[in-house]
């Protein structure tokens, strides 16, 4: 059990930390966060393998390594977005599907791993991927100035300029609130976190509840691989598919997904045949790759470029609440009714309810962008009125001073 903490830890960890990280990316920039990020993680994870009991893991792996990441990870997100504008959905697609590949291969390389030199030697093994990790940040060259750059001046900003040696200068605004003042943002950070309240329910109870279920079948852990290549193939699919949808209307896509992604966990109680199940498992798999290849695009249409790393930052922070709290509740319900039955059926609600909460956003930016639009043009008239007015009185002007001169 305590082992299990350590696990929950780190993953409510990287999330947590996410809103933070957001700032240091406005402050230092893509590149440095990440190399910072990954070096500070892979030294968590070297000193997890030289621990001798399971306290110090708590630290070493659950804050440690799991701070690094999220430093990591955040701007993986952000950084896309200044270099890929038209093709940004595949982009990311193609991106995160690199994680479905390793949920697919790792869970078979930790197993000979851990089998022929045991757990601290894997450890020291992984260290390698955090290492790739750390050079891979050095290729994160920003194409957009962060705001220690804008305030400081150009100088300094080459193309090598990892680690300056200019005087620190603080942004006006560490933590930028002002982004919740765009509705259609601020309605898109509250129905996401509603929608997860039920979505990381069946990836964390699936393989026991299978094991509840079909007793007599064997390989139940092909139920999660399902999911981790379909994810793999939406994540392609629909990242290409988000660039020919136009603007904010990128969101009915994740709507889609919470309603397939709900559904499908209502009906994994009702599969009483384990191909069926399978079948639930990788259309779930394929809408999940949905909602995650056109999280970042969505930011981007939302509140644009310079305010995007807070409104990624801020989104995942507030994901770590219902990611540590639903499969809990989930569990709790299992251990009171003596099935996982109630907990699948009650963890299809939130996808519902979080995209219908989402079908709004379009509408409310279309609404917003009106405005602004009539706006604009009031203030174009008023400014030709007075150009207007300018001239007459400059021409009234003239033709006075001519009749003067005549008479």
């Amino acid at each position: 059990m305590f082992a299990a903490w350590v696990g929950s830890l780190s993953m409510g960890m990287i999330f947590f930390c996410c809103p933070i990280v957001s700032v240091f990316t406005d402050i230092f920039g893509c590149r440095r966060t990440a190399v910072v990020g990954a070096a500070v993680g892979f030294i968590g994870l070297m000193s997890s393998s030289f621990v001798s009991s399971i306290e110090p893991l708590y630290f070493t792996y659950g804050i440690i390594f799991a701070c690094g990441c999220s430093f990591a990870y955040q701007p993986s997100l952000v950084i896309l977005g200044h270099y890929f504008k038209k093709r940004l959905g595949l982009v990311n697609g193609i991106v995160t599907a690199g994680s479905s590949v390793f949920t697919i291969l790792l869970p078979f390389l930790l197993r000979v791993l851990i089998d022929h030199v045991g757990l601290f030697h894997t450890l020291r093994v992984l260290c390698i991927f955090m290492f790739v990790l750390f050079l891979a940040g050095f290729t994160y060259r920003p194409l957009t100035s962060s705001a220690k750059d804008k305030e400081s001046g150009s100088k300094g900003s080459g193309r090598f300029a990892l680690f300056s040696r200019r005087k620190f200068t603080p942004p006006n605004r560490i933590f930028n609130f002002a982004i919740f003042k765009v509705t259609a943002y601020a309605v898109w950070a509250a129905g996401i976190p509603l929608a997860l309240f039920g979505y990381f329910v069946p990836y964390v109870h699936l393989v026991k509840h299978v094991n509840e279920r079909f007793q007599d079948q064997e390989n139940k852990e092909v139920v999660l691989m399902c999911i981790g290549i379909t994810s793999g193939v939406g994540r392609l699919l629909f990242g290409r598919l988000a660039d020919y949808v136009p603007g904010v209307k990128k969101v009915y896509l994740q709507v889609l997904s919470f309603l397939f992604i709900g559904l499908m966990s209502m009906m994994i109680p009702l599969c009483s045949v384990f191909g069926a199940l399978i079948a639930v498992c990788l259309i779930m798999g394929l809408f999940d790759g949905c909602f995650i290849s056109i999280m970042a695009p969505i930011a981007f249409e939302l509140v644009g470029p310079q305010d995007v790393s807070q409104a990624i930052g801020f989104l995942l922070g507030f994901m770590s609440i219902p990611m540590t709290v639903g499969p809990p509740i989930a569990g709790l319900l299992r251990d009171k009714l003596g099935s996982y039955d109630v907990a699948f059926y009650l963890a299809g609600i939130p996808p519902l309810l979080g995209g219908a909460v989402l079908c709004f956003i379009p509408w409310i930016h279309s609404k917003k962008q009106r405005e602004i639009s009539k706006t604009t043009a009031g203030e174009k008239s008023e400014k030709m009125l007075e150009n207007q007015n300018s001239l007459l009185s400059s021409s009234s002007g003239i033709f006075k001073k001519e009749y003067d001169s005549i008479i």
